[in-house]
């Protein structure tokens, strides 16, 4: 086994570029300023204290550095992730408790374990079971529920934690009219600030100015003296080394959330290094190999008290655009995590949590997915269907059964589709030797005698009644005319038994009505299916064509010495 697959800090550290140095600099110290303000405010969508934030920040950034393939991606605390572990946790414990902490940091072990073994056992196609309207469902929901969440720092209200939207709003609009002015003029304006930022000055570290003014705002003016909430004391240091609390009975609880967290940490990493790494051609983004990397830097981070990390979008991007080329740009940034958490914490001591709300607030409304909803309104009305089950599912119900029942129902649609394929009759288009769908081109030549067909589909148990039941309706559309039924198999990659007991039927149905059967386009493991189950024979080798025009002409003309139906040859390749 090749060393570099498994650790990929060996194929770009000893091919390092000094020209590349300026960029990981410029990227890293960048990132790790951004992180700073993230880290404590996603550390309170989690439920936890600010610190916890900054831990989760360095320890699995470090990680990841070390074994991710993605050169670019920036491991930490995210909104989401953070909300998936609020509301999963908040069922155990009281959030704010020390036990509350303990299963936090638990769940990030357990989340860890499991991305590594899907890693290990090549399981990472697994994530393509959440379909994109699911994804799409499940983010716009989170983001609602993260958003309005920080109503009550970005008001400065008392209303209770939850991770179903009617509860919060209707807890908002009961207290509103309590808010604290200030505290809400606080918010609003490090909101305006941020969008401003963002969008005149990209490279603005925005979260980091609102950070500083409210500081400022606050230390200046006492307003934490007129009902103004700041964040209060951060623990200084790096963080210790600590087994997390091991427990039987709460690791079953809890394996629900750390299933879901695996699935959804890994899509959220492996989309945006996948999107980032079209920009780049010196390395290749590995799936299982990032299942590993993003699992072992949750199992080890959590033995030093980060909970759930995945790979962030905002930074990621920003990184990229900072001109990072290589890991040593997260190696910076946990750098300055690390500093700050030795030297600054102290700083934050007067943060107003009305701005860490607005920073929230900003990160998570570019999660509302407003722009496929509008294309599968468009093109896919059952998509849309599952899209807005999902998202209302996973607003009003909880987190963990939005993403089941969007799975669930995602699951459903497949089965169904694949139960009823599309079937068409198809007609010669004229002076060509193309045959197409009679109902898509109007001017297809059509033969009285001749009845072909094309089922856009593999053939199996699911749809052998469907496909019967097809045939036989086009063969009374047809009526006493019809003499030849050719089917066009090209779609059929395989035949299970259900499929072979229903050819057999067909063959019989239409041999008694004196309709003769063909098939053309067969693949090799389909005629070795025909031909061992004894229904080549059966129908004779003679009506097996390499194509549509062959099996025409053949009708048209009779066997010649010149006729272009295929010998078979049985190789016994299935």
């Amino acid at each position: 086994m090749n060393l570099k697959s498994i650790l990929p800090i060996l194929d770009w550290l000893p091919n390092y570029k000094k020209d590349w140095l300026k960029g990981d600099i410029s990227a890293g110290i960048t990132v790790g300023v951004m992180l700073v303000p993230q880290g404590i405010a996603y550390a309170m969508i989690a439920g936890l204290p600010p610190i916890y934030g900054l831990y989760t920040a360095l320890i699995p950034q470090i990680i990841y550095a070390i074994f991710g393939t993605s050169r670019q991606l920036s491991v930490g605390p995210v909104a989401m992730d953070s909300l998936i572990v609020a509301s999963g946790v908040a069922a155990l414990a009281e959030i704010g408790t020390q036990n509350f902490i303990e299963f936090a940091i638990l769940l990030a072990f357990m989340m860890g374990v499991l991305q590594v073994a899907f890693g290990v056992f090549r399981l990472g196609f697994l994530v393509n079971f959440l379909s994109r309207p699911v994804i799409s469902g499940f983010t716009s929901a989170a983001a609602l529920i993260i958003g309005i969440n920080q109503f009550k720092h970005l008001f400065g209200i008392d209303i209770g934690r939850s991770n179903k939207i009617q509860v919060l709003l209707k807890d908002t609009f009961s207290q509103i009219q309590d808010s604290n002015l200030i505290t809400t003029t606080i918010g609003i304006i490090s909101i305006i600030i941020l969008v401003y930022l963002k969008k005149k000055f990209k490279k603005t570290p925005a979260a980091l100015v609102v950070v500083v003014l409210g500081l400022l705002a606050v230390k200046l003016f006492n307003l934490d003296q007129f009902g103004v909430q700041i964040v209060g004391s951060v623990p200084e240091g790096l963080p210790s080394f600590k087994m997390p609390s091991f427990s039987k009975e709460i690791i079953i609880n809890l394996a629900p959330v750390a299933l879901t967290l695996s699935f959804v940490g890994f899509l959220e990493a492996v989309s945006v290094a996948r999107a980032i790494e079209t920009k780049h051609t010196e390395y290749k983004v590995v799936p299982n190999q990032e299942l590993v990397a993003l699992g072992l830097s949750n199992m080890i981070g959590s033995f030093f008290q980060s909970y759930p990390a995945t790979g962030g979008f905002s930074r990621t991007a920003v990184n990229d655009q900072a001109n990072a080329k290589t890991h040593l740009a997260s190696l910076i940034s946990a750098s300055v995590i690390g500093l700050t958490l030795l030297f600054l914490t102290p700083v934050f001591y007067y943060l107003p949590k009305a701005v860490l709300a607005a920073i929230i607030i900003v990160a998570v409304f570019g999660l509302l997915d407003f722009r496929v909803p509008k294309q599968l309104l468009t093109y896919a009305k059952r998509d849309l269907v599952i899209l807005n089950i999902t998202l209302i599912i996973t607003a009003m119900v909880g987190i963990t059964e939005g993403i089941i029942s969007g799975v669930l129902l995602s699951l459903g649609m497949l089965i169904y589709k694949s139960t009823k394929p599309h079937i068409a009759i198809l007609g010669n288009v004229p002076n060509t030797h193309f045959y197409r769908n009679r109902k898509r081109f109007k001017d297809v030549i059509i033969h009285e005698n001749i009845l072909i067909v094309r089922f856009d589909a593999q053939l199996h148990f699911a749809n052998t009644s469907y496909f019967k039941n097809k045939l036989q309706e086009f063969c009374r559309y047809k009526g006493s005319k019809l003499k030849f039924l050719i089917i066009d198999g090209e779609s059929f990659n395989s035949l299970d038994s259900s499929a072979l007991f229903a050819l057999n039927e067909i063959y019989t149905y239409f041999k008694d009505r004196q309709v003769q059967l063909a098939f053309t386009g067969l693949k090799g493991p389909v005629r070795d299916k025909m031909v061992k189950s004894g229904l080549m024979k059966k129908i004779g080798e003679e009506y097996f064509f390499m194509s549509v025009q062959d099996a025409v002409d053949y009708y048209e003309t009779g066997l010649k010495e010149d006729t272009k139906f295929y010998k078979y040859t049985n190789q016994a390749n299935e």
